[in-house]
């Protein structure tokens, strides 16, 4: 099975059999019952039960399941409720979930990782993958969130035991948690970005000098702590802004600028768009 889905990010968890996940580039890996991958977009990938089998079917951007030949599969390959495959009672089941829409806010996170990585059943040691089996195949009233909340502790769950193996190491604003006064900071500016900020204010905040916090800040994220805020509430602002009902003046009081003009001024000068053509475009 071809995935060229262009998905920012995708969990695939092993629930029975053993399949081989094959990147664009790089070698295949096997996942096994238990273990789960984590594929960063848009590059694509295959999983197959032997890495030299050639796909049969396509996932494309929307989910379209097609032959290489373009011949649409939905109907041949639909088993029930969110179960698609060539047989219901075959020997390999996997969970798949994907994040479709590129968060602004999330970029941090997809750049510090890598275009596969696999965690295995013993790392990952977690009920989440049983939950969300069972979860899957219902049609109950607010399923869709149980699912959505589901993928996204399986994903935290994995994504912790991958940073903390100690073969590798975690991105600084990851590493940066484990002290508790940037942790601190931290959770400041993320809980409360339209709060008034000043290193001053974070720091007395946290319990210390501003000399301190902006050393430590500084040192364990690698950005000083008011330069950190400003790309935060612009990567708030260019997801707020995706939201049906939103304007630049509300989203601007929302991430902490006191006009309009002073988020798009902002928001061109770095990300090089301004809000409402970037409203247009997504």
């Amino acid at each position: 099975m071809r995935i060229e889905d262009r998905a920012p990010l995708s969990a695939v968890a092993a629930v029975q059999g053993t399949a081989w996940v094959v990147p664009m580039d790089g070698e295949p890996v096997a996942v096994a019952p238990g273990d789960v991958a984590i594929m960063r977009g848009p590059d694509p990938y295959t999983f197959a039960g032997d890495p030299a089998t050639a796909p049969q079917a396509v996932i494309h951007p929307g989910q379209r399941c097609t032959t290489p030949a373009g011949e649409d599969l939905h109907d041949a390959m639909m088993l029930g409720v969110r179960s698609w495959g060539n047989n219901r009672y075959g020997s390999t089941i996997f969970l798949v979930g994907t994040y479709q829409m590129p968060a602004a806010t999330s970029q941090r996170l997809l750049a510090a990782l890598p275009p596969m990585l696999v965690v295995p059943r013993e790392a990952v040691d977690s009920p989440l993958i049983a939950l969300l089996d069972d979860e899957i195949v219902k049609d109950e009233p607010g399923q869709e969130v149980v699912l959505d909340r589901l993928l996204d502790l399986l994903l935290i769950t994995v994504l912790r035991r991958w940073f903390a193996q100690s073969t590798r190491h975690g991105p600084a604003w990851y590493q940066a948690q484990s002290d508790p006064i940037v942790a601190r900071a931290l959770r400041l500016l993320h809980e409360a970005p339209a709060q008034p900020w000043t290193v001053a204010k974070l720091a007395e905040q946290a319990g210390v000098s501003r000399a301190t916090l902006a050393r430590r800040f500084t040192d364990l994220v690698g950005e000083p702590p008011m330069s950190y805020l400003a790309g935060w509430r612009l990567a708030l602002a260019a997801d707020l802004l995706r939201e049906p009902s939103a304007t630049v003046g509300s989203v601007a009081r929302k991430v902490g600028y006191g006009s309009s003009f002073a988020l798009s001024a902002a928001f061109k000068r770095v990300r090089g768009i301004a809000p409402r053509r970037h409203q247009q475009l997504t």
